[in-house]
């Protein structure tokens, strides 16, 4: 057994907090580079130019990337043979965001109440997302998630006969009703089956997967090349003003489902699709 002291936990997210919120992942940077060279529109060309020199000042001048700073989201992936000292590891993390976004002057987005909207001053509390695995390392992977593109998402609760069909016309409704509102260009997380929570939970963590790599299920695979192709032909484009790019990547998780039900959500990420992980 493995004792790590949740201090630990504390610095290290509000490292990643800050991190995220100051320099894009360079799968993103990369996908944004590789998508300028494929835009045909001028308009489109002059976005992706704005949104690297964007990126360039933020990371040069350590300032957001977006003035959205994000609700802070964790998937923390804990070995089972870790035990945790020194505190309680809900509060270590909710610690370390009230760091990272108060002394990294970030902006605090976080109301205690979804009615009264009194904001908590500090960004907490976090949203967080616990998995036991084996081994007795922790991973952390922050992502803030900026309201712009989350109001955006959606949640589908199909039928099974709808089918695979069904599942790629609800994704593409979503990604076409929330056109420029997501400030494209986009990354569109899925999570297909489970339960109504369960894949809300799928999409989102979907977001964390590196631009470029394809699901290792092959017909999940292939549904991710066609749902790409087939949302980058709407023509909303960079910032919604038409073009070839709407779209940066398809990521699809999935999980088993009940024989009555066919859930599919669809949580949407602008192109400021921040994530950054560090293991302890």
């Amino acid at each position: 057994m493995r004792e790590l002291n949740v201090s630990e936990v504390t610095r290290a997210v509000k490292e990643l907090c800050i991190e995220a919120n100051h320099e894009l992942s360079e799968d993103m940077v990369n996908a944004l580079k590789e998508a300028q060279t494929r835009e045909e529109s001028p308009l489109g060309k002059q976005i992706f130019a704005q949104l690297g020199e964007n990126l360039d000042i933020a990371k040069n001048d350590r300032i957001p990337i977006c003035q959205d700073t994000g609700m802070a989201v964790f998937f923390v992936k804990i070995g089972q043979d870790v035990h945790f000292v020194g505190g309680d590891l809900t509060s270590a993390i909710n610690e370390g965001v009230r760091q990272g976004y108060t002394e990294g002057f970030l902006r605090k987005s976080v109301v205690s109440d979804p009615l009264i909207r009194e904001n908590t001053k500090d960004n907490t509390p976090a949203v967080i997302h616990y998995d036991i695995v084996p081994g007795d390392t922790v991973k952390i992977t922050c992502a803030p998630k900026g309201f712009g593109s989350e109001n955006m998402s959606r949640v589908f609760m199909l039928k099974p006969a709808d089918g695979e069909s069904g599942v790629k016309d609800a994704i593409l409704m979503a990604v076409k009703d929330a056109g420029p509102n997501a400030c494209p260009p986009m990354v569109v997380g899925v999570g297909i089956g489970g339960t109504f929570e369960k894949c809300a939970q799928m999409a989102k963590e979907a977001l964390t997967r590196s631009t470029g790599t394809s699901s290792p299920v092959p017909h999940i695979a292939d549904m991710e090349k066609e749902l790409l192709e087939r949302i980058n032909k709407l023509g909303i484009g960079p910032a919604g003003l038409g073009g070839r790019i709407t779209a940066l990547a398809v990521n699809i998780n999935i999980y088993p489902t009940h024989i009555a039900g066919l859930p599919v959500a669809v949580n949407i990420c602008c192109h400021v699709n921040r994530h950054a992980s560090v293991t302890l």
